[in-house]
């Protein structure tokens, strides 16, 4: 059993209107020394897979099919193996 530790986050091109909004509202709480907040998703995602290359081989399909936008976002994970 593996858990894949999955992160899935705009890419730099992109704009982020939701990130804009919460650095203006950190920057309204006075937390002036915050440049630039960008939002992503991070998944954990278990696998009963028969080893670690075919664990990875599922999560890059799936991220590629499902998780992430190719056109506008990036991936990565880890893999953990689980007890």
């Amino acid at each position: 059993m593996y858990k894949a530790l999955i992160r899935v986050t705009l890419k730099e091109s992109v704009l982020d209107p939701q990130g804009a909004a919460v650095k203006d509202s950190l920057h309204a709480m006075g937390f002036q020394d915050i440049q630039d907040v960008r939002i992503g998703k991070f998944l954990e995602v278990l696998i009963d897979a028969d080893n670690q290359v075919a664990a990875e081989e599922q999560v890059q399909t799936i991220c590629q099919k499902l998780l992430a936008n190719p056109v506008i976002e990036n991936f990565s994970f880890q893999l953990k193996e689980e007890s």
